[in-house]
């Protein structure tokens, strides 16, 4: 049997890094390799926490998160880009521009983390005006969702934002006993369901399935398919243990020689 396997798709994470290996940059990592693409790393932030503990974060300066980037693509093409944790929209805004002055037609997905599990807080007064130019995709989850675009109507401005920066709308703080997560996108709604599972909190669960949907979209799935990917991922990690951090399954079938 033959292992060897050549690096043909590229991901990069620009996130937090979490000791924990639960969230940000190390969960990315996980969940890129396990959908089959090499996962490239960009620390955005230092955190001081654990799985159900978050104490302090350390921003790093914008500059030297863009000399990182440069760094890698220097050696690496790469395309699809997840951001997530990250100081202001000033900063999102410098890495996004970054970005699309250094890749050709980059695809951007933004996890837009306002907050931590554990209550501590990053942004206040945020709005997806600030942050929508040169994005391809919003991960929310529902509060963050609500900050973002207000309480109101909000699956209607969902879909109204949907025909310019289409958002997955991560489904997990809802109290029903089913999880439904939708993609809003050019207009329509798709919906992705699943049973509530009994012990499914996970700390970093919101990245994980923000990571796997741009590892698919890497893989060259639409983004509806992408989507349903991503969610039948997120679905098994957080099958995978009774404990708030879960385990990544690699999904890579090597070819035998």
């Amino acid at each position: 049997m033959n292992h060897s396997r050549q690096i043909d798709t590229t991901v990069l994470s620009v996130a937090g890094f979490d000791p924990s290996g639960g969230a940000g940059v190390l969960a990315d990592v996980k969940t890129f390799e396990a959908n089959g693409v090499y996962g490239f790393g960009v620390v955005s932030a230092l955190t001081v926490q654990n799985d159900r503990e978050f104490d302090s974060v350390q921003w790093v300066d914008t500059e030297l998160i863009l000399r990182q980037i440069d760094a890698l693509l220097r050696r690496f093409d790469f395309r699809h880009i997840k951001i997530g944790l990250i100081k202001d929209a000033a900063t999102l805004r410098a890495v996004a521009d970054h970005l699309h002055d250094r890749i050709d037609r980059p695809t951007i997905v933004f996890d837009p983390i306002l907050s931590a599990s554990a209550g501590f807080v990053f942004h206040e007064g945020l709005t997806v005006d600030d942050i929508a130019k040169g994005l391809s995709l919003l991960t929310p989850n529902i509060p963050e969702a609500q900050r973002l675009f207000g309480a109101d109507t909000l699956e209607e401005k969902l879909t109204n934002w949907s025909h310019t920066l289409p958002v997955y709308l991560k489904g997990g703080h809802s109290d029903a006993d089913n999880v439904t997560d939708l993609l809003f996108y050019q207009g329509q709604t798709h919906r992705f369901c699943t049973p509530r599972l009994p012990h499914g909190a996970k700390h970093g669960s919101g990245c994980v399935l923000s990571a796997a949907l741009t590892a698919q979209l890497a893989l060259g799935k639409e983004l509806a398919a992408a989507a349903q990917e991503a969610f039948s991922y997120t679905g098994r990690f957080l099958a995978s243990t009774d404990a708030l951090l879960g385990y990544h399954f690699n999904q890579v079938v090597y070819e035998e020689n």
